[in-house]
């Protein structure tokens, strides 16, 4: 079973999940807006029986102990240096690498800039950042998707909006989570300053300071994506092999973007087979 811990980097503390032996082979689990971890310890476990050591962190802005104030620490570099430290801090030279949502948009900047840390990658929903900006600029499917970044990008009004009525828009995204991942979700998002820096991360990236640009990818991939994804379209799923320049797979699934909870058993066969294909054991 994931143990939940706490791991200290500089003056930040995050809250983790840890599960299996520390001298397997590492994966690390990135999860996006609006859940944390907890999403991932399921994976984890089986991953874990089958001889892998999962690490899995409420990132920066979730974790109550690493919860900055201010636009500017939730920008990419520094949500990406805090991945980096944690595999530092826990001697891991190279990892494997799974995430989601914005976990994903933190992982494709990762693998990008230090490939020779990443054994394979997993990215769920959430295309290269260049096929997604391509499909943002020039397809009507995905600035409709998408229009929800701009109320993001306001000072105040999302926060008030999202709690409303006891956070009926997240809960609506939470259908498909269990009582227990819900309640941590709330116990995150009831916080005010972790709210404000989870929509930080969009104000930071997405708002007058954009990222960097990432090239293309040469490490070995697994793009999974769902065709009912409200936030990512066609398009901007399928224009990610323009930018695969190693070993890529492309899963198409009939699921929504919450997909590890909604496609389950088709993830964890397509990351199994992906990771146990490209394992250095």
């Amino acid at each position: 079973m994931a143990q939940r811990k706490k791991l200290s980097i500089g003056n930040l503390v995050f809250d983790c999940h840890f599960s299996g032996e520390e001298t397997n082979e590492p994966i690390i689990l990135l999860h996006g807006f609006p859940e944390t971890s907890i999403m991932w310890t399921g994976l984890m476990d089986h991953l874990a029986t089958m001889g892998f050591y999962c690490i899995a962190p409420d990132m920066r802005g979730y974790s109550q102990g690493a919860c900055p104030r201010g636009v500017k620490n939730y920008a990419m570099e520094k949500l990406s240096a805090d991945i980096l430290n944690i595999a530092d801090s826990l001697g891991l030279n190279k990892f494997h690498l799974i995430g989601h949502d914005w976990g994903a948009i933190i992982g494709w900047n990762i693998v990008y800039n230090n490939p020779e840390k990443i054994i394979s990658w997993v990215a769920l929903s959430v295309p290269h950042t260049k096929a997604f900006i391509k499909a943002y600029k020039t397809d009507p499917v995905q600035k409709k998707k998408s229009k929800y970044v701009k109320l993001f990008l306001l000072p105040f009004i999302p926060e008030y909006k999202i709690r409303k009525n006891d956070f009926k828009g997240f809960r609506w995204l939470w259908k498909n989570s269990s009582s227990e991942e819900v309640e941590n979700y709330l116990s995150v998002f009831r916080r005010k300053s972790s709210l404000t820096a989870t929509l930080n991360y969009y104000r930071a990236n997405l708002g007058r300071k954009k990222m960097q640009p990432i090239g293309h990818i040469e490490t070995p991939t697994l793009f999974i994506w769902g065709k009912k994804d409200l936030a990512v379209g066609e398009m901007a799923a399928k224009g990610n092999a323009k930018y695969m320049k190693g070993d890529y797979t492309f899963l198409e699934l009939e699921g929504g973007h919450w997909l590890i909870q909604t496609n389950y058993d088709e993830l964890q066969q397509a990351i199994e087979k992906h990771i146990t294909k490209y394992s250095n054991t």
